[in-house]
């Protein structure tokens, strides 16, 4: 994994740029802490910052091919893991491969195939490509949206980067926040909408996306889409293919040349994952590592989402697959020490301490280990969420994990927030995204609730997951891969019917059946329990009075954008979870805190 960062001058200006096209890209020298390389012409400049986990010595970018007297080169984000598929493919068609570099497969792969390169590809991936004889740059995002590609246009270019905060650094990059940035903030975050940040003039490529850049302009495209098939195979051969397809998966991401390791909580998707992988190892003679997250002095109670917390299930699960586990503990004062770098790493700020903690667990894991396997995608392609099997979740018309939307658009002045217009227009889009959802034109109501939801997950709050993941480990230098999210599991999963995912009314029935060989029957019965947060009132205490001190200050953004004694009627209030399962009074208060700093740091326009 690395940071990518480049630009597209139809005028020419492309060595003139050079300097602030490095400015930018030395903003996320945090993703690739190993080197830095740069590729300049008279229309593209291309730099990266590359974090060493393949071929250590030759995969270094840019980097660059001649072939038929025309000169390619790349600037790549991401792991391939059919490199050996490709490769054979591309020496049958008489290239040869000098590094065993995933870089090197993939550019040969655009040379050879062009635009079509990307149907070859499995794999989390955001790159571009410059074809000097052309004058053009081909940009693509993986299928799932693992890797992310956010771009702006000016006068001067077009310009790509890993994050927004490159993009950002541009000097005529106004930091502004407009009204739908601002709704996105108040009712979304830490989810956003696919196709545009919350920073005026910044966009996103769509997960499945392609784009060339030329002297004409942008032409963008979809390569992949889902789509809805008629499933054919009988429930035993559903079961054995999607324990195919998952082994595979989970053992293709296993190539790395610096240390790996998995993370391991104890619930059902992690421990399939570490599972699989200690197995792996273990045929090699090899003893996997995993980690576990805990808490210091976690006063934790019972719900009826959270049922148990992980710590005895992940050291029982360590011990049935012989792993050499750690278990990472973090005081409140280090989950709350966290919160301002993490809202740095994910440039607004998203999703309070369940953020912050995961980039302190992130950076305890990077002086051991450089890549590690985790569990994400599971729920949202297997249907692990309540508003897949309660339909009134889905057709209340607004984002069915969001519990109380006005949550917080109710703290900020009438004029600022215009909650109801915001409502509305955010409303506007959940229905046009399940108008849109591919469905077979006769089927069971279950099976299309069951799509609905699908696509409403992996879309928005899959995405979500993924981009927290993203931002926290990187900002370490830790690459963590996500083998639920390989697209070919999600095609098939997407067309089974629902009475074999939910069998038994049992969530995730199917993937359980499937990796049942796996598993012991404490892990493999255990209901779902998210991601853990810190349940010990000091970390609310400090996370207040630090709240309270800020919106005192004279130079305080966030108290002009507040109504009069909203933060005092939060904090008198009974305690209400308004987004999923995680999100309740001490995390709206340090999402407060986040966003009176990120309005100062960022010196935000709203």
């Amino acid at each position: 994994m690395c940071s990518i960062c480049g630009l597209y001058a139809k005028d020419g200006s492309g060595e003139k740029q050079l300097p602030l096209v490095q400015k930018m890209s030395n903003t996320m020298g945090h993703r690739g802490p190993d080197a830095k390389g740069v590729y300049t012409s008279s229309h593209a400049v291309l730099c990266h910052n590359r974090l060493a986990v393949v071929d250590i010595a030759g995969g270094g970018q840019p980097m660059t091919v001649v072939h038929k007297g025309r000169t390619y080169t790349i600037c790549y984000n991401g792991e391939l893991y059919n490199t050996d598929e490709i490769r054979h493919d591309l020496e049958e068609e008489g290239v040869k491969i000098r590094g065993s570099s995933d870089t090197e497969v993939l550019l040969w792969s655009y040379v050879i195939w062009g635009e079509g390169c990307v149907e070859y590809l499995n794999g989390i991936y955001a790159f571009a490509i410059y074809d000097d004889l052309e004058k053009t740059l081909f940009c693509a995002r993986d299928r799932q949206g693992v890797k992310p590609f956010y771009f702006m246009q000016k006068e001067s270019g077009f310009f790509f980067a890993s994050e927004e905060k490159a993009l950002l650094a541009h000097p005529d990059m106004k930091r502004e926040v407009d009204q739908v940035g601002l709704w996105q903030l108040l009712f979304l975050s830490p989810v956003t909408l696919e196709d545009r940040s919350i920073f005026r003039g910044i966009e996103k490529l769509l997960p499945g996306e392609c784009c060339l850049v030329s002297e004409n302009g942008i032409k963008r495209w979809q390569y992949w889409t889902l789509e809805a098939k008629p499933h054919t195979e009988s429930r035993e051969e559903t079961i054995h293919h999607v324990k195919e397809l998952l082994t595979d998966a989970i053992r293709r991401q296993l190539v790395s040349d610096v240390p790996l390791s998995c993370f391991l909580s104890g619930g059902l998707d992690s421990s399939i994952v570490s599972a699989v992988a200690a197995r792996a190892y273990q045929e090699k003679g090899e003893t996997l590592h995993t980690y576990s997250f805990a808490y210091e002095g976690n006063e934790y109670a019972p719900t009826l989402f959270q049922p148990n917390a992980d710590d005895d299930y992940a050291l029982y699960m360590a011990g049935c697959i012989g792993s050499n586990h750690h278990v990472l503990t973090a005081s409140s004062k280090d989950v709350f020490d966290h919160l301002i770098p993490a809202t740095l790493a994910r440039d607004f700020p998203g999703q309070a301490d369940i953020d912050s903690s995961l980039l302190y667990f992130c950076g305890e894991v990077k002086r051991e280990h450089t890549v590690a396997l985790s569990g994400e995608c599971a729920d949202e392609i297997f249907g692990g969420y309540p508003w897949f099997y309660r339909p009134e979740m889905l057709y209340r018309d607004f984002f069915p994990w969001l519990h109380n939307p006005m949550a917080r658009a109710g703290l900020f002045r009438e004029e600022v927030a215009r909650p109801k217009e915001g409502y509305d227009y955010l409303s506007g889009v959940y229905k046009k995204v399940i108008q849109k959802a591919p469905l077979l034109r006769e089927e069971p109501e279950e099976d299309r609730i069951a799509r609905i939801a699908t696509i409403l997950s992996t879309r928005y709050f899959m995405a979500s997951l993924l981009e927290r993941k993203d931002r926290m480990s990187m900002a370490h230098g830790l690459e963590v891969r996500v083998p639920f999210s390989d697209h070919r599991i999600l095609e098939y999963v997407y067309n089974v019917p629902w009475k074999l995912k939910f069998e038994n009314q049992t969530e995730k029935a199917l993937l359980r059946c499937a990796m049942e060989e796996y598993l012991p029957s404490k892990i493999l019965h255990r209901k779902k329990s998210p991601y853990p947060k810190t349940h010990n009132p000091a970390y609310e205490t400090m996370v207040r009075e630090a709240l309270v001190a800020r919106l005192k200050k004279k130079n305080s953004p966030l108290a002009q954008l507040l109504k009069k004694g909203a933060v005092e009627d939060l904090i008198s209030s009974k305690d209400v979870t308004w987004l999923g399962q995680l999100m309740s009074r001490p995390q709206l208060l340090a999402w407060l805190l986040q966003a009176d700093f990120w309005l100062s740091h960022f010196e935000i326009s709203i």
